[in-house]
C-alpha cells in the first residue's frame, strides 16, 4: 500500500532532503490540522481547511471500466521518484506555469476594486509615492518585474518578513509561497503574500494582498516614459472592512513611511 506517510519518506530522498520525522497522533481535529499545514506549507489556511476536509472522502476508483479503453500507466515507487524528480527540476529551472501553492479562493463578487469610480461608495486609503529614473522604462520594467520572494523589496525587506512572519500566525500564507519564476510574472501568480492581478509591460502591475487584514489591499505600479528617463508611480491602496479596517490603516500608517518610500527608490534607480 502506497500511503501519505511513505509518498513523504520518498518525496524527501528524491529532494535530497534529511530524512522525515513523522509521529502519528492518535486525535487531530480538521481546525487543528488545516492550521498546522497553513503554518509549515505555502498553502493558505482557507484552502488547507478544504483539503483536510477532503480528506474524509474515499478516492479508490471501484469502477474500472475505462481501463479497457485506456491502460494503466507505469505505477510504484521507482515511476513515483521519477515523476518527483522531474518535478524538482521543472521547478528549478522555472518552466512551470503555475504551482499548487498558487491557488487561491475566489474573493466574494461584491468586493471594491481599485479601479472602482469614487461614486460606487466605501472608504478607499491611499498612499502614492513618485519617483523618476533616468533608465529606460524596460530597464526599470525589469527591476519591478523581479521584486519579492528571494529578491526581496527594497531595503526594508526586514519589515515585509516581519508582516510575513505576523501573516503566517494569523493563519495567512506570508512570504514563503515566494515566486513561481525569479525574474518574470504572469497575471494571477502568487507573489509572496499577493496575487498579480494585472500585468501589462512594461507599464502596468497590480498586486492584490491575500494576506490576512480587515479589509482589501493593492499595490499598484504604473511606468511612463517622459523623455528624459522613467515616471514611476507607486500607489497602495486599502479598502477596510468596518471599524477594525480603519484602525488597521492608521496602525500600520507609520510603517508606510519606512517602507514605501524605499520601495520606490529601488524600482527607480536599483539602489537600495
Amino acid at each position: 500500500m502506497f500511503t501519505y506517510r511513505k509518498m513523504m519518506e520518498r518525496f524527501a530522498a528524491a529532494a535530497g532532503l534529511r530524512p522525515r520525522i513523522i509521529i502519528p497522533v492518535p486525535v487531530l481535529t480538521p481546525r487543528l490540522s488545516s492550521g498546522w499545514v497553513g503554518l509549515v506549507t505555502p498553502v493558505p489556511y482557507r484552502l488547507a481547511k478544504r483539503l483536510v476536509a477532503s480528506l474524509r472522502n474515499e478516492v479508490v476508483a471501484r469502477n474500472d471500466d475505462i481501463r479497457r479503453l485506456i491502460p494503466d500507466p507505469p505505477t510504484g515507487l521507482l515511476e513515483f521518484d521519477r515523476a518527483v524528480v522531474l518535478a524538482l527540476d521543472k521547478v528549478r529551472q522555472s518552466s512551470v506555469d503555475t504551482r499548487w501553492s498558487d491557488a487561491s479562493l475566489p474573493d466574494a463578487p461584491s468586493d471594491p476594486l481599485p479601479t472602482d469610480p469614487d461614486w460606487a461608495g466605501g472608504t478607499l486609503y491611499q498612499d502614492v509615492r513618485v519617483a523618476h529614473s533616468p533608465d529606460p522604462i524596460d530597464v526599470v520594467w525589469a527591476r519591478l518585474e523581479s521584486i519579492g520572494g528571494d529578491n526581496g523589496y527594497s531595503t526594508a525587506t526586514w519589515a515585509w518578513r516581519l508582516r510575513g512572519i505576523i501573516d503566517r500566525l494569523a493563519g495567512g500564507p506570508g512570504l514563503r509561497r515566494g515566486r513561481r519564476d525569479p525574474h518574470h510574472l504572469l497575471e494571477g501568480d502568487a507573489l509572496d503574500f499577493w496575487r498579480v492581478e494585472a500585468i501589462r509591460p512594461p507599464h502596468v502591475l497590480r498586486l492584490r494582498a491575500e494576506m490576512r487584514n480587515p479589509g482589501k489591499a493593492w499595490l499598484e505600479f504604473v511606468l511612463a516614459s517622459d523623455g528624459t528617463g522613467t515616471v514611476v508611480t507607486q500607489c497602495a491602496l486599502f479598502a477596510p472592512r468596518g471599524l477594525a479596517g480603519h484602525a488597521y490603516w492608521w496602525a500600520v500608517w507609520p510603517m508606510h513611511g519606512l517602507v514605501f518610500p524605499s520601495m520606490v527608490r529601488f524600482i527607480a534607480t536599483g539602489h537600495r
